[in-house]
């Protein structure tokens, strides 16, 4: 999610087993499972799309400095800020009104991503799909999960709704690449729009609602103090690299962002129903479990980040290859689904996920050893199939893991508080990898410029753009332009960002192989029922 981008989207919640709703016909089953499984997967494809357009972005908005990296964080915020009150909203009032609701808003933000005039309007889209992204992910599953009559059906459908989640990740780059191709790439967000409306009219027309928990309450305090904190920190985060760490703004967001947590942590401890149970960071494996969560997820992320930062605004490919290799890194998750499902009742999740946090730290260092004058697209193939492996073999394991090291009346907090932390990983990939790469790379781009011996009249304009643009914006003015003659400068700086990026990417894979290896020793492990619902999810 994330999206994944994820980026990869996951639900809020594995929902317990339920009566089901008066009109669970045959046929409102299906079209309930049909709704829902089109709903995710519409909202997966808006997830994914910036990470095969970056490239398109650069060129149609000349974008600067951190601009593209905030229409990837845009669409995770929301996801990750409201993803828990998603549920809670979806309980009481009925999940079947969040998927409509979340459709909708997913049309609205491609829509204006379709008809962007500026970078600026993309990141408005981008956090209207965000929204409905987030509403659609836990409320599509409930919708799933409360058709089922039996736990066999609750299984397959779970597993068919994955499958859709999955062939949204692996369907968006090749549909960005492919109307990018035809010079078009706001086609690829008129594709959006209009599968959105199709989930829309699907979902009124043939599914059942789920049956609803009224009693439930909102945690609204904490709410606004977690959104406000967490929004805050990832500005400035982002907005570090460009403006200098030492900017009031920057320091004030940071300081600010913090307090705000820190008080949400003081209302989750005394709230009567909790947005984050924090007790449940009482119990070691969990704890460990959900650093491994975050780290584990902000080096997949990250990876596709600058896989797709490297090949796009970096060295300008053609979209269409990064599409292709888009396939490596999202792919493995859904073609192994079978086969995960089966490993994990025979497998401990602790040696599936050690091994898949290893593969997705090879993949990233191999990228780190990267040459970007080097055009040859065949040299990410390995390292991308490598960190889509790591991938495949991390993702469900995480939540069995969380799951099943607490007691089972809190195994529904549990995993939505496991899929909250692993979705913040998502959201701070992008965010943390564009700040190192950016930094890294604007800091090289002036020591350069300063002792390259260009002429003045190239030089100076040079120096200007640098200053104010960074080194993206000096990488990409055309040919003959004043300033053009540093473009190399600019590129090479560019590359030692991005690689640097990559060995930080490779360590936190590192990190959370470690830790999983070290720290889960004595798991409990999952019966094969319970295995299968999670591989499934």
């Amino acid at each position: 999610m994330s999206q994944g981008q994820e980026t990869v989207a996951s639900p809020q919640s594995y929902p317990p087993p339920q009566a089901p709703p008066v009109d669970t016909a045959p046929s409102r089953a299906k079209g309930t499972l049909a709704a829902a499984s089109l709903a995710v997967m519409v909202a997966q494809i808006a997830n994914a799309l910036p990470g095969a357009l970056n490239g398109e972005f650069q060129l149609t908005f000349n974008t600067f400095g951190s601009q593209l990296t905030w229409i990837t964080a845009a669409f995770m915020i929301p996801v990750v800020v409201f993803e828990l009150t998603f549920g809670v909203l979806g309980d009481k009032y009925g999940h079947r009104k969040l998927v409509l609701g979340g459709a909708l808003l997913v049309m609205i933000g491609s829509l204006v991503c379709a008809i962007s005039p500026t970078v600026q309007a993309m990141w408005i889209g981008s956090a209207i799909n965000g929204l409905g992204a987030g509403a659609i992910f836990p409320a599509s599953l409930a919708l799933v999960a409360s058709v089922a009559r039996t736990m066999q059906e609750r299984v397959r459908g779970i597993a068919i709704w994955a499958g859709f989640l999955s062939a949204g990740s692996a369907l968006s780059p090749l549909l960005g690449g492919m109307f990018a191709g035809f010079g078009w790439w706001r086609g690829a967000y008129a594709v959006v729009v209009l599968t959105g409306l199709a989930a829309l009219l699907l979902t009124a027309l043939r599914s059942a609602e789920a049956k609803v928990a009224r009693e439930r309450r909102l945690d609204i305090w904490g709410q606004i103090t977690f959104a406000l904190g967490l929004i805050l920190i990832l500005f400035g985060l982002v907005q570090g690299p460009e403006d200098g760490w030492t900017a009031s703004h920057v320091v004030v967001a940071l300081v600010a962002g913090t307090v705000l947590l820190a008080v949400f942590v003081a209302i989750e401890l005394r709230v009567e129903s909790p947005l984050l149970e924090l007790r449940l960071f009482l119990n070691r494996q969990f704890a460990i479990s959900s650093v491994v969560a975050v780290v584990g997820m902000f080096a997949f992320l990250g990876a596709c980040f600058s896989t797709s930062m490297w090949l796009g605004p970096v060295q300008h490919q053609n979209p269409l290859y990064l599409g292709l290799l888009f396939l490596l890194l999202q792919g493995p998750a859904f073609v192994l689904i079978p086969v995960l499902s089966r490993l994990q009742t025979r497998v401990s999740s602790r040696w599936l996920m050690t091994f898949g946090f290893l593969a997705m730290a090879a993949g990233a260092f191999i990228n780190s050893n990267a040459d970007v004058t080097n055009r040859d697209v065949t040299t990410f193939v390995l390292p991308s199939l490598l960190v889509g492996l790591g991938f495949a073999f991390t993702l469900s394991p995480m939540t069995a893991v969380a799951v099943n090291s607490v007691p089972r009346e809190m195994t529904g907090m549990a995993s939505a508080t496991t899929n909250l932390l692993r979705d913040l990983g998502f959201a701070l990939g992008p965010v943390l990898v564009g700040a190192i790469a950016l930094s890294a790379a604007g800091g090289q781009l002036m020591a350069s410029l300063q002792t390259s011996g260009l002429a003045p009249d190239q030089l100076g304009p040079a120096m200007g753009i640098a200053e104010a643009g960074g080194p993206i914006a000096l990488n990409s003015i055309p040919e003959g332009v004043p300033g053009s003659g540093a473009s190399q400068f600019a590129l090479e700086a560019l590359g030692s960002g991005f690689t640097q990026a990559f060995l930080v990417i490779a360590v936190a894979a590192l990190a959370a192989a470690l830790l999983s290896f070290f720290g889960l020793r004595g798991v409990r492990e999952i019966d094969p029922e319970a295995a299968a619902v999670e591989a499934a999810a």
